[in-house]
Order: C-alpha cells, then sequence, then structure tokens
C-alpha cells in the first residue's frame, strides 16, 4: 500500500512537470502566433504619408559671374515670382519589426525618415532687365529657374512639413498600438522620435 502510495505521488509529480512543460510550450507557441498575427495587422495599417506645403517668393536674380562683361556690354537683372508646391513623404512601409515574445511586445526599428518627395513650380518674371548687348539666353534662363527652385528647397526644412508628416505618421502608429493592446501586446517605437529628428533632402532625386 505504502509503495502504490509512492508511486501514485511519484507519477503525479511527473504529470505535474510534463503539464506544466506542455503547457508553457504551448504558451510560447501561442504568444510567436500572436506576434505573427500582429506584425501582419501592422503591415496592412503602414503606408505612405504625403504632406503638401504651397510656396510664394520673390527671388532676385542679378548675373554677377562675368563683371567685366557686365561692366562693358551691361548687367542682367530680374526679380523671379516663385509659385511652388512640395510633397513631403513618409514611407511607412519601410518599417522593420520584431517580436518580444517574452514580454509580448512588437518593437518596430529602423523607422524611416520624411522625405522632399517633389517639388513643382512655376516662375513668373518681373522687372526683367538686360544689358544694351548682353541679352538673357536660354541658358541664363535655365540657371535661374534652378536657382529658383533651389531657394524653395531651402526653404522646405523652415516650413513644418516635415514636422507635420512625423505628426501623421505617429497617428498611424497610434493606430498600430490601439491594435497590439487588444490582445494584451506593447508597441515599442521609440526609434520614430529618433528618426523624425534627422528628416532628410532628396534634393537631387526632386522633380520638376
Amino acid at each position: 500500500m505504502e509503495y502504490l502510495f509512492i508511486g501514485l505521488a511519484a507519477g503525479s509529480i511527473i504529470a505535474y512537470f510534463i503539464f506544466s512543460r506542455f503547457s508553457k510550450s504551448r504558451r510560447q507557441q501561442n504568444a510567436q502566433q500572436q506576434s505573427v498575427v500582429l506584425m501582419e495587422k501592422i503591415r496592412s495599417v503602414c503606408k505612405f504619408i504625403t504632406v503638401e506645403g504651397d510656396f510664394s517668393e520673390i527671388y532676385h536674380y542679378q548675373n554677377v559671374k562675368d563683371k567685366w562683361l557686365n561692366l562693358f556690354l551691361g548687367s542682367k537683372k530680374a526679380l523671379v515670382l516663385i509659385d511652388a508646391k512640395a510633397y513631403v513623404g513618409f514611407d511607412l512601409t519601410k518599417i522593420k519589426m520584431h517580436p518580444d515574445v517574452k514580454n509580448r511586445t512588437i518593437v518596430l526599428t529602423d523607422f524611416p525618415q520624411p522625405e522632399l518627395l517633389s517639388i513643382e513650380t512655376d516662375f513668373k518674371y518681373y522687372d526683367k532687365k538686360e544689358g544694351w548687348a548682353n541679352p538673357f539666353t536660354s541658358t541664363d534662363l535655365t540657371e535661374i529657374n534652378r536657382e529658383a527652385k533651389q531657394h524653395i528647397i531651402d526653404k522646405v526644412p523652415q516650413s513644418g512639413l516635415f514636422g507635420e508628416a512625423s505628426k501623421q505618421a505617429l497617428s498611424t502608429v497610434s493606430l498600430m498600438e490601439n491594435l497590439v493592446q487588444t490582445i494584451g501586446w506593447k508597441l515599442d517605437y521609440k526609434a520614430l522620435e529618433t528618426a523624425a529628428e534627422t528628416p532628410k533632402l532628396k534634393e537631387g532625386e526632386v522633380s520638376e
């Protein structure tokens, strides 16, 4: 009888450890499956955010490169009214993420930076003055347009467009956060603040 009791007790202990190990493995498997489902849902929320800003500037152009030529032939000057629309984008589809199953957290990393995607410009010339023997050429006009456009590009970082794009990105991240919280998980998106501090101008890729 004593041996039977000891056997039952030992069997119960072994069964408990087997059941605990099985339950733990099952919980880990469920948590892993939850993380996969959550990351798929987060990817479905990610999108390309675009904000636009309008600019109206007056650009003063004067040909100062050929001083001696201007002295003899007359200088060229112009006032250029620039109407422009700049588009700043935040590509959230580039977000990378990984699950911290132990802490039930989805960690967002490698957050993209807001970028100047394109800029549309329209130029109107006022008070256009040419030298008596030094007229504007097509090369001059191309150079003026390039400089005027660069004038707008230089204004974009101070316009608040990058900050507005980051705010909209945060709104999207809030949706992600609500999504993961519905099943008791957390979202770690500290990388967003770091990325938003260093906006990027894709100057060489900006279209007309």
